[in-house]
């Protein structure tokens, strides 16, 4: 019986063919507004050429030059710890932790958890956590997650600064567009009044997805960046739609698409899929989860991520420590469910949003995730500016201690790839 139930879940060819004539129809509306958008930066191959030259570190260090010369200097510096390999290796890390039992351990390095912080709004917070791993001789993570107005650093010169950084210490790094329904645009977002409208998500209500198309095209082209994050199915399809023109751009989707559950896993995976190049690449490179998942959710999902070809290319984002306000009851940590985890489901980012629940509940102002959403200038004016930095650093420290965890259980990670060799 389970096995005549099964075989009605066929999907029939000819529902290919239907979708097919939409996308290839000449007359398609919706079709025609993306590649209307796109046509405004070239051909796949010029806007691939664009970004690729847009990307280089000499080209990036030449945009910070024009916008804040004095972060010259701190990159310079921080190639140079690079080059002097001032950062401690993997190899030692691992004695640090374990002794010289280490040497002879079988770490499994084939399910390696990355190592992820978020939000690194601001440049000289990667330089005081460089400067704090070479001091603690502790770990630079490998992978930074970015939620500050884009406009903004680009005109103070953190954008392409902090690009530079990324290109400096191996790590990935994604940018958060400024398009997004907390503009105004969505009017479910409105404050207590509107409490129950928030369930609908942040939103990109009518043209904006292909004004996100639009920013998403320029950061590419003008400062190669590559990885955004994706907040809204509208605009999730619009990537896997560019992709699959042959622009090699990438993205995560957010925590904020509430993705909680393996059936929203699969159907994530069946448009990755559906969508996918010839080669079976899929611009779906970050898939983080709702905070509400639990292991199991992350293992069942993980056998089909695997039979899609995806389990190299999609990685699992699950926060493991988040802002003490704003976003989940606390105390919240998932470390030793993360343990549990990393030694049989490959692919997934620890990600830390926030410092450890005892420690950063306990800061004169602790960790908010509203904090993303203000203004530079009004962080500085109101005294903050030195809180934030502790509240990321804390993160930091958060993201040290899961390394620690992992190694102590032999189990592996990822961090800065040109740091930690």
């Amino acid at each position: 019986m389970d096995e005549d139930i099964r075989q009605l879940l066929k999907i029939d060819y000819s529902r290919l063919d239907a979708l097919n004539a939409i996308l290839l129809n000449p007359d398609m509306k919706v079709i025609n507004n993306f590649i209307e958008v796109v046509r405004k930066y070239g051909t796949p191959e010029e806007i691939n050429k664009k970004a690729e030259h847009a990307g280089q570190l000499n080209t990036l260090l030449k945009k910070v030059e024009a916008t804040k010369p004095e972060y010259l200097k701190d990159l310079e510096w921080l190639a140079q710890q690079r080059d002097k390999k001032a950062f401690i290796t993997v190899a030692d890390y691992r004695e640090k932790v374990l002794g010289k039992k280490s040497k002879s351990m079988d770490f499994k390095d084939d399910f390696a958890v990355t190592l992820e912080v978020s939000a690194s709004q601001y440049f000289p917070w990667i330089i005081a956590a460089a400067k704090k791993a070479i001091e603690q001789q502790s770990l630079m993570p490998g992978r930074f997650i970015k939620v500050r107005k884009m406009k903004e650093q680009e005109m103070d010169g953190d954008l392409p600064a902090i690009a530079a950084a990324m290109n400096i210490i191996g790590a990935s790094y994604v940018e958060t567009l400024d398009t997004k329904g907390t503009d105004g645009s969505n009017i479910h977002l409105g404050g207590p009044a509107t409490i129950t409208g928030y369930f609908g998500g942040v939103g990109q209500p009518n043209h904006y997805p292909l004004k996100w198309l639009d920013e998403f095209l320029y950061y590419y082209t003008n400062y190669g960046v590559c990885q955004v994050l994706n907040i809204n199915p509208g605009t999730v399809l619009l990537g896997y739609l560019l992709h699959r023109i042959g622009v090699n751009i990438e993205f995560k989707i957010s925590v904020f698409m509430g993705n909680d559950n393996p059936y929203a896993g699969l159907w994530t995976l069946i448009g990755a899929k559906l969508f996918s190049r010839e080669d079976g690449t899929s611009p779906l490179i970050g898939f983080n989860w709702s905070n509400s998942v639990n292991n199991e959710t992350l293992e069942i999902t993980a056998q089909f991520r695997k039979d899609f070809g995806f389990e190299d290319m999609v990685r699992f984002e699950h926060h493991i420590t988040e802002t003490w306000k704003s976003i989940v009851r606390q105390p919240y940590n998932r470390r030793d469910e993360l343990i549990q985890l990393a030694d049989h489901v490959a692919n997934i980012s620890a990600k830390h949003e926030g410092g450890d629940p005892e420690i950063d509940q306990t800061r004169l102002h602790p960790s908010d995730i509203l904090d993303y959403f203000r203004d530079k200038s009004e962080v500085i004016d109101s005294g903050d500016w030195e809180n934030l930095q502790i509240n990321f650093m804390d993160k930091f420290d958060a993201a040290n201690r899961t390394a620690y965890a992992l190694t102590q259980n032999g189990l592996s990670f990822i961090a800065a790839q040109n740091l930690h060799i």
